[in-house]
């Protein structure tokens, strides 16, 4: 299947699909109209008003918390950096106090802290209140070499753990993580099925240890399309990257979100959606779309769009946010609280958004981490986001003949001092490429890490 939809649909079959239930689903759920001063940028969303999904059996809040970015301090013994574990207790229990109460983690997480991190923190409440999902993330153990047996035992104790961690005997959500990267479908088959932890999973599901089975998809469409046509498992959810950019822009390996909500949907399978703000990149837009979007709601924030555009399919269970800070979760609980879902103008109006953020030329880094560690130190989610930072605000150096040149180059060379430690910048990139099989995006980094180091090069000796 061609990344680009087949099966297209337009602006009226969507909300056809949608229809008058649908649309109003989420607000009937909370018991009352969308729009309300809840929502209004600066105040509290009231306890009580979050929208719920049911389409696995379970009520689920419409906002859920992705663990991928709790946040980190210096760690005490001055080597490294932990979870700050304090705050995370107070993130979780404000998102659990307005009505969120899926949780989102996985092994990998926050340098493989998040599990443990979370466990503690949901721990503390009743285990009823919510609902964990985890995942079986052997995409490393595959990478590093490991194969039959020895895969299929790092997998089966990385398993183990995760209850540990969670400090649970079951788990809701379990997934096969990141299914279509690296070698796509040969991958897929020896991470799950010639190993055979595809069968053991199974298992612990049929023994009640997992209640719902999933995987969460990135890269190689034919690999989804095998997992829903070919695998003979009977999905529970998906997880997939929705946002109004990646509807029908995605970029590198990534497949068109029409897509993939479109076969999910047509199969009654629940979605669970993931980068609703592309790793912040949809708040973080170009001066002009920013303007754009204020000027139609001034009073609401521009990631409040992209939250609105997820959460408005009927078919999505749960929209994922990496709220590192409480203003992040507040602002989140205000979209979803309730949820005014979009109307068939404003669907168009962010399609025509989409449209012209096509034509910035940012790099699609979503801040995963995935990438990391470096091996020789680079810090490269943070050149990759200063240099979408300086695209977006318009401090992008062009040529020593125009107007505002000696501004945006000290804007973008200060900047990029600020923000990436000289030692871990682009200039000692060596090409190894050990960090281009971990990105869901494609990103060809080393190409990246080349190019910036040449244009910030071509700008300190002045010759741009």
């Amino acid at each position: 299947m061609d990344k680009v939809n087949k099966k297209e649909i337009s602006r009226r079959d969507f909300f056809k699909r949608m229809g008058a239930a649908g649309m109003a689903a989420g607000l009937a759920a909370c018991g009352g109209k969308g729009g309300t001063s809840a929502n209004m940028a600066g105040d509290e969303a009231t306890p009580g008003s979050m929208t719920y999904r049911s389409l696995t059996g379970d009520k689920v809040s419409l906002l859920g918390y992705g663990c991928m970015r709790w946040p980190m301090t210096d760690s005490p013994d001055g080597k490294g950096q932990v979870v700050d574990q304090e705050t995370v207790n107070k993130l979780v229990d404000h998102a659990l106090a307005h009505g969120v109460n899926y949780f989102d983690t996985a092994p990998p997480y926050c340098q493989g802290l998040s599990e443990k991190a979370t466990g503690a923190a949901l721990s503390r409440h009743p285990r009823e209140s919510y609902y964990i999902a985890t995942k079986m993330s052997n995409h490393r153990f595959y990478g590093a070499g490991l194969r039959g047996k020895e895969l299929y035992d790092a997998s089966v104790a990385m398993y183990h753990d995760s209850f540990k961690s969670l400090r649970t005997d079951y788990i809701d959500y379990y997934l096969f993580h990141i299914l279509g990267t690296g070698a796509g479908l040969e991958e897929m088959r020896g991470r799950l099925y010639d190993c055979g932890v595809a069968d053991f999973i199974i298992k612990e599901k049929e023994a009640g240890r997992i209640r719902k089975l999933g995987f969460s998809f990135h890269g190689d469409v034919k690999v989804f399309d095998y997992m829903l046509q070919e695998s003979g498992i009977p999905w529970d959810f998906v997880q997939i990257q929705l946002n109004y950019l990646d509807w029908r822009h995605a970029t590198g390996q990534n497949v068109n979100a029409e897509y993939l909500y479109n076969e999910l949907a047509n199969r009654n399978i629940p979605a669970v959606i993931m980068e609703p703000l592309l790793g912040g990149r949809l708040s973080k837009v170009h001066d002009h779309i920013v303007a754009k979007l204020k000027q139609r709601e001034p009073a609401h924030s521009v990631a409040s769009w992209a939250f609105r555009f997820a959460g408005s399919f009927p078919d999505v269970l749960t929209v994922l946010s990496g709220m590192t800070y409480m203003e992040h979760l507040q602002d989140n609980l205000r979209t979803y609280s309730p949820l005014e879902p979009l109307t068939e103008e404003e669907f168009a109006f962010l399609q025509e958004t989409a449209d012209l953020m096509s034509q910035y030329q940012t790099i699609p880094c979503n801040d995963c981490n995935y990438c990391m560690p470096c091996p020789y130190g680079l810090d490269i989610p943070g050149i990759l986001l200063h240099y979408n930072k300086c695209v977006n605000e318009g401090h992008m150096p062009q040529s020593s003949l125009d107007e505002n040149y000696r501004k945006a180059r000290r804007a973008f060379l200060v900047g990029y001092d600020r923000s990436v430690p000289r030692l871990r910048q682009a200039n000692h990139c060596i090409g190894c490429g050990q960090c281009t099989p971990h990105c869901p995006q494609g990103i060809d980094i080393p190409k990246e890490m080349h190019r910036i180091d040449h244009f910030v090069e071509q700008l300190k000796q002045n010759n741009l």
